[in-house]
């Protein structure tokens, strides 16, 4: 029998450039070892999930067949920008087609970028009738540099300054999500487009919450996330617990540390693998920090981190014997999460609905800018001594984006370290003369915030923008993707506020708003 081989010059244009890897270097030795890999098990797979985290932290992708795939491997595949340019609502909030602003020339007119399989992210997703694996995407300009608003980029220099001071960062995810069983399967597209979100999805309880760690509870959400526990340990993630919070279904998962790049892209998979897998269940799972749902208590995301010397392989954090504490690094460290909190609070908590978790009757939130041992209403906590000592940041919510929200942490972290460094030099520890806690942040937590409001964390989004856009956001960032998250920020919020303006608002109540903006796409 003929079969005609069919060749699609469209198809081959949307591979990114020949040889593109090669000509501009992009991959270490581990990443070349590991495509080789890749090539030799296409031919049990059908299809191939590229994907990318986009400033959001929302998983963007395109599906190839695996034969597809073997040119995009070394090739890469051209995307739009369109990602860069919508914020949570699909508005178009950076003008492509007018003065955008943000100074990268290939905006203008929505130019496609290049994106880059990173092989070393390649799995198989498991389950399915598709053999289908699923691989994290590096952005990059034409030219082969690093594309500017690429937030994975942004986390590669963060943990490259680490690397030549001879320094891992250590992290832990925890992270509270809420699950719920789906009332119908309409898909809310009524009345949506740009920037007008239709229905979320309705949604009941799996349980009346309350009742913490309650074992019962937790075997109402068993049958959902016993197999998802499974299916992500197969997935290769170091899961280490489901748990059964305060709210009504929510969930609390927890993993073994990672180093920083595995830790953020371990986030993403996990959420949108969390998503899928509860989808094709009935079921809807949601990582928006405060959903419209009854009795509903907040979701947050705590990012445990310690720093490793790879010289020494200690823990800097560490200190000897049963007193705990920190070690002059981490107090150091500390100390520089605090300076910097108010002016990179928007990459922890970039929604609107985020704030309404850091309100003052949420008692066990981090409203706080300070640290304490056990006090849960500062940012952050000393956790363990020792091997074991790390600081528990608690203001994150779980829909942040994870690339910019550990970048955030760990950039401010190394400028605490490298101005204590620079008193006494050297990353030993040896003589080390620390600067005292802020005012705002006692070492002992002891103290209420002060009047005014000035030890505490932003109370809205509001708040965090004007702060981010006054601070060192670019040090960063670089320029362009500051401007472009204060551009998409910005017309999220304007969109929020005209909305108050015209509908009948309960003050301290999420609104329907929110719940349409978030509740499905998180």
């Amino acid at each position: 029998m003929y079969v005609r081989s069919w060749s699609s010059p469209a198809a081959e244009g949307s591979v990114g450039q020949p040889s593109f890897v090669a000509d501009h270097g992009l991959w270490d030795e581990a990443r070349l070892a590991a495509a080789e890999r890749v090539e030799a098990s296409l031919a049990g797979l059908d299809l191939v999930r590229l994907v990318f985290g986009d400033p959001h932290g929302l998983a963007r992708s395109k599906t190839l067949t695996a034969e597809a795939f073997r040119g995009v491997l070394r090739n890469g595949m051209n995307f739009s920008p369109g990602p860069y340019l919508f914020d949570t609502g699909h508005a178009v909030a950076v003008d492509f087609l007018g003065d955008h602003g943000i100074g990268v020339d290939e905006i203008a007119g929505a130019g496609n970028f290049v994106l880059v399989p990173d092989p070393l992210t390649f799995q198989e997703l498991p389950g399915g009738a598709a053999r289908t694996a699923w691989v994290i995407g590096d952005e990059y300009l034409r030219d082969g540099t690093p594309h500017p608003l690429s937030s994975r980029a942004v986390l590669r220099r963060v943990v490259d300054r680490y690397t030549a001071r001879d320094l891992a960062p250590v992290l832990g995810l925890e992270v509270e999500w809420y699950l719920t069983r789906r009332l119908d399967d309409a898909p809310g597209n009524t009345g949506n487009g740009f920037g007008l979100q239709g229905r979320a999805p309705r949604v009941t309880a799996l349980n009346s919450g309350y009742q913490f760690n309650l074992d019962g509870h937790y075997d109402t959400v068993a049958p959902l996330t016993d197999p998802l526990a499974l299916h992500l340990l197969a997935l290769g993630l170091p899961l280490r617990s489901m748990e059964h919070e305060s709210g009504p279904g929510q969930v609390e998962t927890t993993f073994s540390p990672m180093s920083a790049l595995d830790t953020a892209d371990a986030m993403l998979l996990f959420r949108t693998v969390t998503k899928s897998w509860c989808a094709r269940r009935g079921h809807h799972a949601s990582f928006m920090s405060q959903p419209l749902l009854d009795a509903a208590d907040p979701s947050g995301w705590h990012l445990n981190q310690s720093v490793t010397d790879l010289t020494t392989g200690a823990n800097l954090f560490g200190t000897e014997g049963p007193s705990g504490g920190l070690s002059p690094h981490g107090k150091a460290y500390a100390e520089g999460l605090l300076d910097r909190a108010r002016e990179l609070f928007l990459l922890s908590v970039p929604t609107v609905n985020g704030y309404r978790r850091l309100a003052a009757e949420h008692t066990l939130a981090p409203t706080r800018l300070g640290w304490s041992q056990e006090d849960r209403s500062a940012m952050l906590r000393i956790v363990g001594h020792g091997a074991g000592a790390h600081i528990e940041n608690r203001i994150g919510e779980p829909c942040a984006n994870p690339y910019l929200a550990i970048a955030a942490q760990l950039f401010s972290g190394l400028e605490g370290l490298e101005g204590v460094e620079g008193l006494q030099g050297g990353p030993g520890g040896e003589g080390l003369t620390v600067r005292a806690a802020p005012a705002s942040a006692p070492a002992d937590a002891a103290g209420a915030p002060e009047p005014g409001g000035a030890g505490l964390v932003p109370q809205h989004l509001r708040e965090a923008l004007d702060a981010f856009r006054a601070g060192r956001a670019a040090r960063l960032l670089g320029e362009p993707l500051a401007a472009c998250l204060a551009k998409l920020k910005e017309s999220e919020l304007r969109r929020y506020e005209a909305w108050c303006r015209e509908a009948a608002t309960t003050p301290g109540q999420v609104s329907e708003w929110e719940q349409r903006e978030y509740f499905g796409a998180y």
